[in-house]
């Protein structure tokens, strides 16, 4: 097998039941229909006025794209593409700013689950699932860096991303400050602290932030978290698989709450 034929295949697999859209007007008006928009790639360089139109609506609606070229876009469709293609995600996005109010109105303790670059499918499946079991209200993803919700991520999950709200914000940043702002402590796992993961009062409002395995947890997060935890570890091998490790602190978080019934 050739190197474009793998890339062609490896291309479309990884969208195997994410619906595509493939042409300027086509994704035009499935945005303006409500669709939510997984991906979407456009051909460096295009210009008329309707990529303006189309521009100016994903600017208006707040959609991530990938300037492309046109040789990516061949790969993921032989069709007339027009210079765009858009994957429609199987899944509809919440933002927390509704969310984090109705959990108040329903009496119930928020408890978030902020994921910060963490880009494997199966990874973000798993700790979907596990979330979801542990009674997490809602998962906060970027609308960059993050992992698709494919057909992988879907089946890990066990159909938890059916259950659980996702959110898909711009800036994790901003978001972690209206999360505060809203009365939730900020706790960030990460390997930068000497406090175990023990210390914080979890049975408080409390959005827990994971990072990916590469790169932690941002800077910026880092900085306005209001616990830093650590898993202790006393093996050689010096981190754990993220979904592992989220599903240490989400039960950490279940068992205070159990002991305080």
């Amino acid at each position: 097998m050739n190197t474009n034929s793998f890339k062609r295949r490896r291309d479309n697999e990884s969208h195997e039941s994410n619906q595509m859209v493939f042409g300027i007007r086509a994704i035009i008006e499935a945005i303006k229909s409500g669709k939510e928009i997984e991906n979407l790639y456009l051909q460096r360089g295009l210009t008329g006025g309707i990529i303006l139109e189309l521009r100016s609506l994903i600017n208006e609606q707040e959609i991530g794209f990938q300037l492309v070229p046109v040789e990516k876009l061949n790969r993921l469709t032989p069709k007339n593409h027009q210079g765009a293609v858009a994957f429609i995600s199987p899944i509809s996005y919440d933002k927390i700013e509704n969310i984090i109010p109705a959990i108040y109105e329903k009496g119930e303790v928020p408890l978030v689950l902020i994921l910060d670059g963490i880009t494997d499918v199966r990874n973000f499946g798993a700790i979907a699932r596990t979330a979801e079991c542990a009674g997490v209200h809602a998962l906060i993803v970027p609308s960059k860096g993050s992992a698709q919700i494919n057909p992988d991520a879907i089946k890990t999950s066990a159909g938890a991303l059916y259950k659980i709200p996702v959110c898909r914000h711009d800036s994790l940043f901003k978001t972690a400050k209206f999360l505060q702002e809203s009365g939730l402590q900020l706790v960030a796992c990460t390997e930068k602290t000497n406090d175990y993961l023990y210390q914080p009062d979890y049975t408080a409002p409390t959005a827990i932030v994971m990072g990916s395995e590469e790169n932690g947890i941002s800077t910026e997060l880092i900085r306005i978290a209001d616990h830093l935890a650590k898993i202790p570890m006393f093996g050689e091998i010096e981190s754990l698989n993220v979904s592992v490790s989220a599903g240490i602190l989400l039960y950490e978080a279940v068992r205070q709450k159990i002991a305080l019934k």
